[in-house]
């Protein structure tokens, strides 16, 4: 589609507003796909760095 200038290709035809919120759903659900495993990683490994601690602990007391 061929826009005559920049304010039309932001306006879409009047349908602007949804296709722009369509591409602002879509970027945040794939940023959240991103970042949600790197967060869940990072999570487990300090639990499992707390827990190795802890049994390293009570190991030496025991």
């Amino acid at each position: 589609m061929f826009f005559d200038s920049f304010a039309e290709f932001l306006a879409m035809g009047k349908h602007g507003f949804y296709v722009w919120l369509c591409y602002g759903i879509t970027a945040l659900v794939i940023i959240a796909n991103i970042l949600a495993p790197i967060r869940q990683r990072k999570k487990l490994i300090e639990q499992q760095t707390r827990l190795q601690r802890r049994e390293k602990k009570n190991a030496s007391e025991a």
